[in-house]
This record gives structure tokens, sequence and C-alpha cells, in this order.
């Protein structure tokens, strides 16, 4: 195509949204040239003959909403290494201050004789020597942007806050700490098929927030077929979110372990030690929320593990209250099913403590290493 060296702006959408968006440019400039999935790459559209291509390229922003990224292309050349690499010289210099810090991200679309890792080193190596900037692949002020379409590389420089991050360093990891939760959890038992979904969702449930353990407690006793039901669902609702979890995170993923014992005995068990019982009878969590955050955290530190209890059908009994650290109430007023009840208790405790893990952040690490 001619207008690869042409190039003023790349946006980038959803797949097959292309189209759409292009459609979307040309209302706002019928005279701009626009190409949606160039040589059938998704996902991309290409924008040229651009008066003036930053004015444009912030009008984009404020008006279509499909797209998803803006680059304005700062610097063309051929899709090499060394042109890549003079070329990033020449944009970087004056751009990205001494004290500031940068980090290259690179989008190869094509046949090439190199690998996007490879030009990320070499372009970084670069910038590094001409500005004496630091590199912060995590969150830097500033990010070289390579995009590499088959013959031609296009340069760019975007502030890293476009670069929508899911671990900010104001984020503390709420994962670790749940990994210190034992939950008591009553089995839901009733029809087969309703058991058994019960315990596929539950079993999700408790793999999205990797808990240290599930404790399976029913009550007395209770009909054994349909407690079979609920723990097949619990295991294999584990397993189809520990396998995406494996997948699509990039860290070491813990696997729930499930115990089954009588919920009166797992109290009895762990008299003494920190306990909080999530049912509609206990207080507004807003109300102490203070109190609970500073039990967990301080049990934490002291290397004790945090239980949680969560009922069913019947709920905790009101023995059971007596043992406990706090009853809490998540959402008063509000009769929550079974299968939202345990998220949203760890919604209500990473909602009350996280500033606090935020502000101790390298205290607490030392305990949860």
């Amino acid at each position: 195509m001619t207008m690869l060296s042409n190039v003023d702006i790349i946006l980038t959408c959803r797949l097959g949204m292309e189209r759409v968006v292009a459609s979307y440019v040309k209302e706002l400039s019928p005279e701009v040239e626009v190409y949606p999935a160039p040589f059938n790459l998704m996902g991309m559209v290409l924008v040229a003959n651009v008066k003036d291509k930053y004015s444009f390229a912030e009008e984009i922003k404020r008006r279509i909403p499909e797209v998803e990224k803006v680059f304005v292309v700062e610097a063309v050349t051929r899709a090499d290494i060394p042109s890549i690499v003079e070329a990033s010289k020449n944009l970087v210099r004056n751009r990205i201050a001494p004290n500031e810090s940068f980090a290259v991200r690179t989008t190869r679309r094509g046949k090439h004789g190199f690998t996007s890792i490879d030009v990320n080193v070499a372009v970084g190596a670069a910038v590094k020597e001409v500005t004496g900037a630091r590199v912060d692949l995590e969150n830097p002020d500033k990010v070289v942007v390579v995009q590499i379409v088959h013959d031609y590389a296009y340069l760019s420089i975007v502030p890293g806050s476009e670069f929508y991050r899911k671990m900010k360093p104001y984020k503390f990891p709420m994962y670790k700490i749940f990994r210190r939760f034992v939950v008591g959890h009553e089995p839901y038992l009733g029809p087969i098929d309703a058991s058994y979904t019960m315990g596929t969702r539950i079993g999700r449930e408790v793999q999205t927030y990797e808990i240290g353990e599930l404790v399976i407690t029913p009550i007395g006793s209770v009909d054994a077929n349909a407690l079979y039901h609920f723990l097949r669902g619990v295991f294999e609702g584990i397993e189809s979110r520990y396998e995406v979890q494996k997948r699509s995170y990039g860290r070491e993923v813990h696997k729930v372990q499930v115990s089954l014992q009588d919920m009166h005995q797992f109290v009895r068990s762990h008299i003494g030690e920190p306990l909080i019982v999530f049912e509609p009878e206990g207080e507004p969590i807003s109300k102490i929320a203070t109190e609970v955050a500073e039990l967990i955290i301080n049990s934490v530190k002291r290397g004790k593990k945090v239980y949680l209890m969560v009922g069913a059908r019947e709920g905790v009994p009101t023995g059971i209250f007596r043992y406990a650290s706090y009853v809490v109430d998540v959402a008063p007023g509000i009769v929550i099913s079974t299968d939202y009840a345990l998220a949203s208790a760890l919604i209500a405790i990473s909602t009350v403590i996280h500033e606090k893990l935020v502000a101790q952040r390298e205290e607490i690490d030392k305990y949860l290493e």
C-alpha cells in the first residue's frame, strides 16, 4: 500500500470494530484518508493526510469511545533494527528528561528476522544512552511506542499513564492476604442439580480469590448424596477457574485446598483464634471497619491465620456468634444469595483494609514472603 510511508495516526480497537471506527473518523474529518484493518491486520486503523495530527488525535479521544488507543506517528522508518534505533535517538532527544523513567513497547505485524523483544532491547539502550533516563517497565513516565507494519516502523512517545495497568504502586495485591484466610462454608444441600450447581459457583468463587483453605462445614447429620454432588461441584469449580488463572496470570497461582469438618467442631478447633462470621444479624461493616482491619492486619503480623464463616440455606447458628471476634453484616437489609456470600464478604474486607495495607506495605510484605 502506498499510504504506509505517510501515516499520521494509528488507532487500535476491538477486533471487528475497524470499519466502525473508520466511519466515525471520516465523520469527524471527511478529507482524511482512513484504512481499516490494513493488510487484514485486525484491531488497527491507519489515518493519513491529517492537517494537524496532534489536535485531531485529541478530538478522536474525546469523540470516539470505540477507539482503544491513539498513537500520533512522530517518526517513520524502515522496519530494520538499525533504522529504528537511529529514528528513536532523534525522536527522544529533548523529549525524555534525565530525571524521568521510560519503557519501550513494540508491536510487530508481519514477518521479520527479529522479535519485538529484540527491538525493545536495542531501542531501550539507545534511549538510555541519549537521554540518561532510567528504565521502568512497570510504571514509566514516558513510553516509546514502536509499531511495525510489514516494511515500515512507526514511532511515538506517549505518557505512561495512557497504558492502563491492573496493578499500580498504590494498589496492594489482595490475594496475598486472602491466602491467609481459612473459610468455613456451610454446604448448600437441596435437590441434586441445585447442590451441584451451587458447588461449582462456590468453587470458582474461592479459587478466584485464592483463599488459603476452604473447609466445608455441614451442621450435624446431612444427606450424603446431596453433599457428594455439592463437593463434586466445588472441586470442578476450583479446577476450571485454576486452569484459567494458570494460563492468564503472570505469576504463581495458589490452588485452594478443600477439607470437610462439622461446623461446631470447626469452631471448637479454633477457639481463641481470629474468627469473623458473616451473617445479617451482625454489625454493619462500616461501623466496625477499623476493628476488622486491625484484627486481620495484626493477625498477619503475628503469623496467624484468619478464619471466616459463611452460611448457606440454614445460616451460621447463633450459638457460634459467642466465639466470633466479630459478626459482620456486609449489606444491611439485603439477603445475599449463597453463591455471592463469600465474594461479598471478601470485597467488603478488601474495602476496609486496602488503604492500611498500602500504608504499611513494606512492613506487611515481610510477613507475606
